[in-house]
């Protein structure tokens, strides 16, 4: 079991620790241009090649994408409470509660830990995650009309390509097809180097009640996630994957919205920094449950 849980969580710590490593020795990392073709290209392909040719059935597809909705929901709702007791306006809070690195640390480990079947249901899991991110997330973040940043999003139009393809039973032609899978191989490495790189640029403050925060947030994901799955009667293997999408780090995307937003950028920084340190402590021990 030791073996298995190292296998998964090494190759997360190791692509981490190179981009951590590579700016703790002074050398330059362009994130800007890394992150907008992640963003832009290795995102889109990733969603194309995970979901569009996935066989997995649809009714347990849909129960996966609203049991992250509703999960998403409670999140919300839990915020308020949590806010109360770290004493921080609920709109500071809300975010890093509801928004979980689903995508640069989650894929990877879920890829790793459950297999093909496994990661199409974290992919689904993933998809609800930015659908509402990067919808109300950015309209929450956004001072101004937000729409145009949105039309912008061309994950958005891959997951909209996936569902069309899924819900027809329509395949990709061959040439597509092989080169969005080529395309989609660059994303989780890129993905956790440049979330390595993020945790040694962040400038993390108020620690203690970052390990807070991370110690009222994964119980209450975690609950959750398999109360509404027990509920929406989904098999083990999607119910572990929403679960472990669901109780990630939070999402370094928070702390570039907290920015944007001017709400505490700083603080939600620190969010950021703890809870990740704190997932290579408690997701074995989830992974040593699921499995």
């Amino acid at each position: 079991m030791l073996a298995q849980l190292f296998a998964v969580m090494a190759p997360v710590l190791v692509g981490a620790s190179i981009g951590f490593g590579w700016i703790r020795l002074g050398y330059g990392y362009p994130t800007e241009f890394v992150t907008k073709l992640v963003f832009n290209i290795g995102t889109p392909a990733l969603v194309l090649a995970s979901l569009a040719n996935a066989e997995v059935d649809p009714d347990t597809f849909w129960r996966t994408l609203a049991t992250t909705f509703l999960v998403l929901a409670g999140m919300a709702l839990a915020s308020l409470g949590v806010a109360r007791l770290l004493r921080k306006p609920w709109q500071v809070i809300i975010s890093p509660m509801m928004y979980p690195n689903a995508g640069n640390m989650g894929l990877p480990v879920a890829l790793y830990a459950f297999g093909k079947e496994g990661f199409t249901f974290a992919m689904t899991a993933w998809v609800a995650n930015a659908l509402i991110q990067f919808t109300v997330g950015m309209m929450m973040a956004t001072r101004g009309n937000p729409w145009k940043t949105l039309l912008r999003n061309p994950t958005l139009y891959s997951i909209a390509i996936s569902l069309t393809l899924m819900l027809t039973g329509m395949s990709l032609p061959a040439w597509l097809g092989n080169t969005v899978h080529l395309l989609s191989g660059l994303t989780i490495p890129l993905m956790l180097i440049t979330l390595g790189v993020s945790l040694a640029s962040i400038q993390a403050r108020s620690l203690s009640s970052g390990f807070l925060f991370t110690l009222c947030r994964v119980p209450i994901a975690l609950a959750l996630s398999f109360a509404i799955a027990a509920w929406l009667g989904l098999p083990p293997i999607a119910a572990s994957a929403v679960a472990l999408q669901m109780s990630m780090p939070v999402a370094v995307y928070n702390y570039l919205f907290a920015q944007r937003s001017r709400r505490e950028p700083e603080y939600v920084a620190s969010l950021v920094f703890c809870s990740t340190l704190l997932a290579f402590v408690y997701l074995p021990l989830e992974l040593a449950f699921m499995l």
